[in-house]
């Protein structure tokens, strides 16, 4: 009994220090609006808004990848940069049309909304930062097929936002970093272009399981199927190389991408 009670008793004692310390992270979603306003006011005020996709990914690899793998690169990024929070992921994005379906949306799984929702949705997001006091509002677009709409969003709302301080930014330089340049280090590493592919091949699934290896299944790595390359030389190492290159170079876009405003 008197066990119990002194236990009891050091988790009572324990709970005001508990609450009175933010715990360590930059996502949104894990603070309380007390712990953002402040942190807010402490000079955190570029918000980054990572944009996913629901897709298929071949069979290997899990329809959340991109959200999964903004979320985690995010994170990176904003850890680099030491004044940003990361937003919830935007995982509903366009992947085509619906009847006839087009595009990812010929597999089961594949979620699509229209460009014109999906532009409505950033602008709302961005003005919601806003209005929380964040004054650069910061686009990461984990595919392709929207990177137009985030330039459009961002290019928006500077024009009504010109007379304030506060500014949107569609960084493309994430997307060329995933794509273009780890396609490049792949090849000059020997690895040919029809192996890396463009779509779930070995330098998709490498910065998958560089990231989070639990969305890939090891056993079903082959070319075809929705696959646009080979995945079978796919490792953590290889990826953690584009890793590297990605948050290097979004941090330094970023950065640059500010000092300009």
């Amino acid at each position: 009994m008197l066990r119990t009670s002194l236990l009891l008793l050091s988790i009572l004692v324990g709970i005001p220090a508990a609450r009175a310390q933010a715990p360590d992270s930059v996502f949104l979603e894990e603070l309380t609006w007390t712990e953002l306003r402040d942190l807010v006011k402490s000079g955190k005020t570029t918000v980054i808004v990572p944009i996913g996709g629901t897709e298929q990914n071949g069979p290997h690899m899990a329809l959340g990848k991109h959200n999964r793998r903004v979320h985690l690169l995010s994170e990176k990024i904003a850890r680099s940069l030491g004044n940003a929070l990361v937003a919830p992921v935007i995982a509903y994005v366009p992947e085509g049309g619906i009847n006839p379906p087009t595009e990812h949306m010929r597999f089961p799984g594949t979620i699509t909304i229209t460009d014109d929702v999906f532009q409505k949705v950033l602008e709302s997001a961005a003005r919601s930062f806003k209005l929380a006091g964040f004054r650069d509002i910061v686009f990461l677009g984990d595919h392709g097929g929207y990177q137009r709409d985030e330039k459009a969003v961002a290019a928006r709302l500077d024009r009504e936002w010109a007379a304030t301080d506060v500014r949107a930014y569609a960084i493309e330089e994430y997307y060329r970093a995933s794509e273009a340049e780890f396609s490049q280090l792949l090849k000059s590493k020997g690895y040919g272009e029809e192996e890396v592919g463009t779509h779930a091949g070995l330098a998709d699934t490498s910065l998958m399981l560089a990231l989070d290896p639990h969305l890939v299944r090891a056993n079903r790595l082959q070319p075809g199927d929705g696959v646009h390359g080979d995945p079978r030389r796919s490792n953590p190492q290889l990826g953690q190389l584009g890793v590297e290159l990605i948050v290097t170079r979004t941090v330094d876009s970023i950065r640059k991408a500010v000092a300009r405003q």
